[in-house]
């Protein structure tokens, strides 16, 4: 399967975006393994005509946004986000209305009608440096109420309203079990995603996004890490670093909405041009906006 879906790519003049949570067959055949952030700069500057995207709805939905001219297909049709779902556009125009003085900045998990709603789109790893840019010092943000509260917390001069939307995934995470771990592994190092709690971030000794975390790992020293994030990031961190030690909280967080994806789901699509990502022009040419404001102040 894998040397059919090689061969496929060089005759379609295809490349396969996969993000860090996918499982360790898509992870190993992609041409791009990142966050949304690294991934959505990758879909804009790639030539290639058709991107295959290994991930959830909104992120392919993204890279069409960047790159309308290029056929983007999503492997699995319903790989959904159900932190994206946890914001609407009805309800989201209300607080437009009754806010109407503040920036809405949106995490990069909404679909695009959201972000055609929204000043800025930021991911986990630039929100922090895409907010200290802003000429603004009333922000409403949305929808991960965790990623939102971890923010809030570095611009106390600000003032932050934050949408009551969390990842499934990452709310599972709790902090007792990373506790109770701790007291069994010597020098256990604790690294978590700010989408997780506050109970979790406010015992992690680093923050970051997918990437962050990845690289942490990689360039400290450290013998034992706990990760609190995705399962998915697992296979990364231990290929690239088999001399250190990688544990999970209790039972792995694991996305079963990112794991959908197989490689004959990948096959398939790229054989078929099967699930061919269309956005409405209207909404694009907004949500574009968004996202092209965060590439900018993201530099």
């Amino acid at each position: 399967m894998r040397d059919k879906i090689k061969n496929l790519k060089q005759q379609l003049d295809a490349v396969i975006l996969a993000h860090n949570y996918q499982s360790a067959e898509i992870l190993d055949i992609a041409d791009y393994v990142g966050d949304s952030f690294y991934l959505s700069q990758v879909a804009k500057n790639l030539n290639n005509k058709t991107i295959v995207f290994a991930g959830v709805y909104f992120m392919a939905e993204s890279a069409k946004i960047l790159s309308p001219e290029k056929d983007i297909l999503l492997p699995v049709i319903d790989a959904a986000c159900p932190l994206a779902d946890m914001v609407d556009v009805q309800a989201l125009l209300e607080y437009k209305q009754k806010y109407s003085d503040y920036t809405f900045v949106c995490y990069i998990n909404t679909n695009a009608e959201i972000k055609a709603l929204c000043d800025v789109t930021v991911t986990s790893s630039n929100a922090e440096k895409v907010i200290s840019k802003l000429n603004s010092d009333k922000i409403v943000f949305l929808p991960d109420k965790n990623l939102g509260e971890y923010i809030k917390n570095k611009f106390p001069e600000k003032d932050f309203i934050i949408w009551n939307g969390f990842c499934p995934t990452h709310e599972r995470i709790r902090a007792n079990s990373i506790l109770t771990l701790k007291e069994k592994i010597k020098d256990l190092v604790i690294l978590a995603h700010p989408e997780c709690n506050k109970e979790v971030r406010n015992i992690a000794d680093f923050l970051g996004s997918t990437k962050d975390i990845i690289e942490y790992a990689s360039k400290t020293n450290f013998k034992n890490y706990l990760i609190a994030t995705e399962d998915g990031v697992m296979h990364t961190l231990k290929n690239n670093n088999p001399d250190k030690n990688f544990f999970v909280p209790g039972l792995p967080a694991i996305c079963m909405n990112m794991k959908k994806t197989r490689l004959d789901d990948i096959y398939f699509s790229l054989l078929h041009k099967k699930h061919l990502i269309n956005v409405d022009e209207n909404i694009a040419d907004k949500a574009r906006t968004s996202l092209e404001k965060m590439l900018e102040l993201a530099r």
